[in-house]
């Protein structure tokens, strides 16, 4: 048997992968960089396998984030200001710099729930937003 048949059939099997458009709104200004991660239940609120990133500018700005297969996900959002590649918080884990998820998950100072911020990826591009919030300075 040929090889080149088992690679259209595996190949035929994998998922179609999507683009998912992030519109995040509420930048406070345009130092730094906008960063946008999609992640699965098991790392939600950690490193997650999907991100992009755009510079800041105040108000509005819209990250791609490419390649995200079909599946249930939830968005992350912050506005890394100092561009040193991580959320700065307080020594109590408040965020210092502004933060937001899909379906507007997070609210006050309540750590954000999974199954509040979850959607359903298929395999056509998706709009999601994102709404960052401050909560020092």
């Amino acid at each position: 048997m040929k090889p080149w048949p088992l690679l259209l059939l595996l190949t035929a099997a994998a998922p179609a992968e999507a683009p998912i458009e992030v519109t995040v709104s509420g930048v406070r200004s345009a130092q730094g960089l906008v960063r946008v991660m999609v992640c699965p239940k098991e790392t939600f609120l950690k490193a997650c396998p999907w991100s992009a990133s755009t510079s800041a500018k105040v108000g509005q700005v819209t990250v791609v984030v490419n390649g995200v297969p079909p599946g249930n996900y939830a968005v992350q959002a912050y506005h890394d200001a100092d561009s040193n590649n991580k959320l700065d918080q307080n020594w109590i884990g408040i965020p210092r710099e502004g933060i937001g998820f899909s379906n507007d998950a997070m609210s006050h100072l309540m750590r954000p729930r999974y199954s509040v911020a979850a959607f359903d990826h298929g395999t056509a591009r998706q709009h999601i937003a994102v709404k960052i919030r401050y909560f020092l300075g």
